[in-house]
């Protein structure tokens, strides 16, 4: 049975609270009080109101669970529930304990006078002939669709201490009421998401294609545009200069001990004077060499020739101070005759004690040495380098590893050559530049697109389907001055071609099963999957838009 609600405010009076009953509609009426009772906490007033609403053919229902209203409306014998949901019953009169010392007043017990007449005159009533007992019977009330049970009103039988009813609370209410308003739109949300945003699907389509070959020779043109017909390629090209240096072991032995050092003497019998320029070489008897270390001028012959080579009269002479051609102990000889380097003829030399002399044997480094370290130099810094410009280039870029370039400048050794290197150990430095270039995967694949569709002989039903750039090759890399060429080897795949969007307007929201026999029914394709974006998408959604075509490749239709 239908029925009205009413919620009694803390601040409505009687007055108020009549208005609304008169103005309900349905035949039970539920009186929702507040949590302080106000006006219903006066046993008169609910009389009222009972008499106003059986008047008016209503019933009253209160919905409390505070026990002094229950006991209350029990005098007055009005159902009571305990909410909108429960069945409504006339409590039994048990004794009352008022929470909050409020004075209740029994209008059972009050006689009539002016307050009866005052009652009489507030509720009007529009049928005097209508009686209390021709209101609506206790027992056939329903407000929540369920049959109610009254409970008779009589005296309480003697029981022991009796508990309170647990009154409810109502911020736990609120918030289970939060707490399931939340979770309600969330849950709609998810359901929204789930069946209207997140539905897409991927069509792979495997068709049969034909390998084509590619070896193309290419020059890279670094910023200028991809031009397949020219055979030009856009190229990026890394540099880096640095010096390179690698530490060697010196061979090279030498003796830096002092030179032993003389004075000769000069005697000509042989005709007019001459100077000896410094650093002319005197050779002693037992092969040791011994240089000038200043000019020396010897005096014409006097006399004749035979005499001086005899008695040595009429003799032309000279001194010259020499030193050992090098050091060493061995230098150090006694007074011995000299043959001198490029004089011929009656000249003669003779040298007295040669002194000074020492010996001192150091590593040095010597021009093999040099050649050896710049073989191993050039080892290490075209690996460490070809590293290092490797990185500077970015993931979207294909490097050409033969395009590597050094350009090396002259290598210095530390010593320099016939210097002594200490313990034995030197080092060889070299300023180089080093250079690598790469390709764009964008650039290649547009330059290999382009290269495989001019080799296409019926362009309107045929595509390519793979260009081959993830397997492409280098090879005959040349640069000369600031052009750079190299040949690209790769093999691409040609096949049927497929209408992309079509195949996405005839997916619309079919199944997986009906994609594949539709599409399988074209010439080309070998076979069909379909990817769905969750577990429970079976159908591929009506938006195109979230449909994906990916093409996969099988090379002579096997």
């Amino acid at each position: 049975m239908n029925k009205d609600v009413i919620y009694v405010d803390v601040d409505d009076d009687v007055t108020a609270i009549i208005g609304k009953i008169k103005n309900a509609k349905e035949k039970i009426i539920a009186l929702v009080p507040p949590k302080r009772a106000g006006v219903l906490q006066s046993a008169v007033n609910l009389r009222l109101l009972d008499r106003m609403a059986r008047g008016e053919k209503k019933q009253l229902v209160l919905i409390t669970g505070n026990q002094a209203l229950v006991a209350l409306a029990a005098s007055a014998k009005i159902p009571v529930a305990k909410n909108l949901q429960s069945k409504p019953e006339v409590a039994e009169i048990s004794a009352l304990k008022v929470d909050d010392g409020d004075d209740i007043i029994d209008g059972s017990e009050l006689p009539v006078g002016d307050h009866a007449k005052t009652s009489r005159s507030t509720i009007p009533v529009k049928d005097k002939s209508v009686r209390a007992d021709d209101s609506l019977d206790v027992a056939s009330l329903d407000i929540d669709g369920e049959d109610v049970v009254a409970k008779p009103v009589g005296k309480n039988k003697p029981t022991g201490a009796r508990k309170s009813p647990k009154i409810p609370n109502f911020d736990t209410f609120r918030k289970k009421l939060v707490w399931i308003i939340g979770g309600s739109v969330a849950l709609v949300a998810l359901l929204i998401w789930m069946f209207v945003f997140a539905p897409a699907a991927t069509i792979v389509i495997t068709a049969s294609t034909s390998p084509q070959p590619v070896s193309a020779q290419v020059r890279l043109g670094g910023n200028q545009p991809t031009n397949a017909e020219s055979g030009i390629v856009a190229s990026v090209m890394q540099r880096e200069e640095g010096v390179v240096s690698v530490d060697f072991e010196a061979t090279g032995q030498k003796d830096i001990g002092e030179k032993a050092s003389g004075t000769i003497s000069i005697t000509n019998c042989d005709g007019p004077g001459f100077t000896l320029s410094s650093g002319t070489p005197f050779t002693a008897s037992n092969g040791k060499v011994f240089y000038s270390t200043s000019t020396a001028s010897v005096s014409g012959l006097s006399g004749s020739a035979s005499g001086c080579r005899n008695t040595g009269a009429g003799a032309g002479t000279g001194s010259v101070n020499v030193q050992a051609a090098s050091a060493g102990e061995s230098f150090n000889i006694g007074s011995s005759g000299y043959t001198i380097g490029g004089i011929s003829g009656d000249i003669y030399a003779r040298g007295g004690a040669m002194t000074g002399g020492t010996t001192k044997v150091v590593k040095v480094v010597t021009e093999e040495d040099v050649e050896r370290a710049r073989g191993q130099l050039t080892d290490k810094s075209a690996d460490d380098q070809k590293k290092a410009l490797t990185k500077k280039f970015t993931a979207g870029q294909v490097v050409i590893a033969e395009s590597f370039v050094a350009d090396k400048g002259e290598a210095t050794p530390t010593p320099a050559v016939g210097k002594e290197a200490p313990n034995g150990q030197a080092k060889l430095s070299v300023t180089t530049a080093f250079s690598m270039q790469a390709i764009p995967k964008t650039e290649l694949e547009d330059f290999l697109k382009s290269y495989l569709e001019s080799k296409v002989d019926n362009k309107e039903n045929q595509k390519v389907y793979a260009t081959g750039a993830d397997k492409v090759t280098f090879a005959n890399f040349q640069q000369k001055n600031d052009s750079a060429s190299v040949t690209i080897t790769t093999r691409g795949s040609v096949g049927p071609k497929i209408d992309e969007q079509q195949v996405k307007e005839n997916a619309r929201g079919k199944r997986f099963g009906d994609i594949q026999q539709g599409l399988k029914s074209i010439d080309g394709i070998k076979d069909v999957d379909v990817k769905f974006s969750f577990f429970w998408v079976n159908k591929v959604p009506n938006n195109i838009d979230k449909i994906k075509i990916e093409f996969k490749v099988n090379e002579n239709g096997n």
